[in-house]
């Protein structure tokens, strides 16, 4: 993916180097131990906890509106909501969204309290969640559900999809990697030692980190302001590893 961009700044967070450790996969039963059975002097091994990144522009949206409702009665209160939720339904299927890729998000009616104790009538609200593989036309979804009458705008998150996941996770993981071995190497010249190979490898969480925006339309579309524009960061994929290496002096 040609927008892809990997960050140079390594996030090490452990290395140690121990000297005179059980014996690793590449010793052997050869010159490797003193005559009274403990491990050589010169052999030992390097752990390093590093992490790497990876960037890439959101290719998956989640834009979550709603309509909100009030009156003196619990059924006036699921009517109005009822009557809103249809327009939303009404303004996504003129826009040609996959039935699939709207979600009912939150849906509630309480009634509102007074201070002593009574109740003053009865407030809900009816949320969706649509979700989009073109993150241009957010804007597009954004004014069309505020000309369909949401008055709760709620977010955008910018993600990816799961295509993009699998791939990105593989570059984090590499990323770590090579951040684990610049890590070692750098020890291993202080220490004046050579590195023989790796010895084990664990690997952390592989996390993606979506980029939040408000839901919130820049005006009155149908009046002819301009369409609203958000615009996102790029989504960050991270992850971590923890690598041990043999060496010997």
């Amino acid at each position: 993916m040609d927008r892809r961009q990997f960050l140079a700044a390594s996030t090490v967070g452990l290395a140690t180097a121990v000297a005179g450790c059980a014996a690793s996969p590449l010793s052997t039963d050869d010159g490797d131990s003193n005559p009274d059975g403990s491990e050589s002097a010169g052999r030992g091994e390097i752990t390093v906890s590093a992490g790497g990144e990876v960037e890439a522009e959101p290719d998956r949206a989640i834009v979550s509106v709603g309509v909100e409702a009030s009156g003196g009665s619990a059924e006036a209160v699921t009517d109005e909501l009822a009557t809103g939720a249809e327009r939303l339904r009404a303004a996504f299927d003129d826009l040609e969204i996959p039935e699939e890729n709207v979600e009912e998000g939150q849906y509630r009616i309480s009634p509102v309290r007074r201070r002593d104790g009574g109740t003053d009538g009865f407030e809900g609200t009816h949320s969706f969640e649509v979700t989009l593989t073109d993150v241009d036309r957010v804007g597009e979804v954004v004014d069309a559900a505020v000309a369909a009458g949401a008055d709760d705008m709620g977010y955008v998150n910018f993600t990816l999809q799961e295509e993009t996941r699998a791939e990105l996770r593989k570059d984090a993981i590499d990323a770590a990697l090579d951040n684990a071995d610049a890590e070692a190497a750098h020890i291993a010249d202080n220490r004046g030692v050579s590195l023989e190979g790796t010895t084990a490898v664990t690997s952390g969480d592989v996390q993606v980190h979506p980029v939040r925006r408000e839901a919130m339309a820049s005006g009155d579309a149908a009046g002819g302001a301009p369409p609203t524009e958000i615009d996102a960061e790029p989504v960050t994929v991270s992850a971590s590893v923890t690598v041990t290496y043999a060496f010997a002096g």
